[in-house]
């Protein structure tokens, strides 16, 4: 896109946000991303972000937290919490550190289950009884927003 002198570059997701500022630093990019772009490293402030890239950010990934005490909300009981983790986004490690830290705040064990294929996927429920897993949560990915189907119809 560089070679051809596009004019703007429309990056949706982290991943397309962050090869885009790899190839240039003087074409604008406006991005829309579920991360934080500060911690991402797209930009140095929400508001006055001082590069060619801005956009969007509705940072779905940083409501781990909320998402961990809703669940132990709705399943107060539950004492071991699985958090479905998808490797290969970028957001994997700081989305699994928030959630161990709200997971430990209430007193919840929290087993990462790192799944980045379907395949993977099947293998984990089929072990969530051994791990004695009584509640689940899909972190914010879009491969496991694109399962949200069969995740549902999972046992």
């Amino acid at each position: 896109m560089i070679d051809h002198r596009v004019s703007i570059i429309a990056a949706a997701y982290l991943v397309a946000a962050r090869a885009a500022e790899a190839a240039t630093r003087t074409v604008p990019i406006v991005f829309i991303t579920g991360s934080d772009p500060v911690t991402a490293g797209l930009v140095s402030s929400l508001n006055r972000p001082t590069s060619n890239a801005t956009g969007i950010a509705f940072m779905f990934t940083r409501l781990g937290e909320k998402n961990l005490a809703t669940l132990h909300e709705l399943v107060p009981n539950a004492v071991v919490v699985g958090a479905l983790v998808n490797p290969n986004n970028p957001n994997a490690e700081p989305q699994s550190r928030d959630l161990q830290a709200a997971a430990h705040a209430l007193g919840l064990q929290l087993i990462i289950l790192a799944a980045g294929s379907d395949h993977v996927i099947d293998s984990i429920f089929a072990t969530l009884g051994e791990r004695h897993i009584e509640a689940l949560l899909v972190t914010a990915d879009g491969f496991l927003f694109g399962l949200q189907d069969k995740l549902a119809s999972l046992d």
